[in-house]
């Protein structure tokens, strides 16, 4: 089998890039729910007394809180608990863990989704592409998951009843990622010249 050895001189096939399909379903994930959770809240029925609701001409049930009570355009917070927003009396009093998780996947308003969206989409879809849907989708968990544990030990000794919700979290892991595949190829593209 002597003839075979000269093949090993041809440059290797890159790796091939992977589809990205989970990034754009956590994009479609948060923004479903985001619609969900606005339809829940159902501004112009459920307010008493009844509020000036934003585009309820446009949107009906779908329309947002005065911006008085959510600036971002979006729900109340008593929908967003009942979606599994990150609350600390119900995950350290009624054991409701899963909301560490549930809270990554919500928003508190169309200009926090928009937001974090955007930033989801511009990372994620290529850290996807390069690093293949797995270890993307243990890293948005797991750093929401952190974020998430994060804020409930903030919010545990504030007075205040807070609600909190966002994948900024999970975002910032994706980012953290980002940053750090950065630097490790750069140090190989450095040795690799020398």
């Amino acid at each position: 089998m002597g003839h075979g050895h000269h093949h090993h001189y041809l440059p290797e096939a890159p790796p091939k890039p992977w589809f990205p399909w989970l990034v754009p379903l956590i994009f479609l994930a948060n923004t479903a729910l985001f619609v969900y959770t606005m339809y829940l809240n159902d501004c112009p029925n459920s307010s008493s007394p009844p509020v000036h609701c934003l585009f309820t001409h446009h949107l009906h049930r779908f329309s947002f809180e005065p911006l008085s009570q959510n600036p971002l355009l979006g729900p109340r917070v008593d929908a967003l608990r009942k979606m599994g927003a990150l609350d600390t009396d119900l995950i350290l009093e009624k054991h409701q863990g899963w909301r560490l998780v549930s809270c990554i996947f919500l928003h508190a308003g169309l200009i926090h989704l928009l937001l974090n969206m955007f930033s989801l989409l511009v990372t994620g879809v290529r850290l996807e592409r390069e690093f293949g849907f797995l270890r993307i989708g243990l890293v948005y968990v797991l750093s929401g998951f952190g974020g998430s544990l994060a804020s409930v030990m903030r919010m545990k000794g504030s007075a205040q009843h807070q609600v909190s919700v966002g994948a900024s979290g999970a975002l910032f892991g994706l980012l953290g990622s980002m940053l750090s595949e950065l630097l490790i190829n750069w140090s190989i593209y450095t040795n690799k010249k020398k």
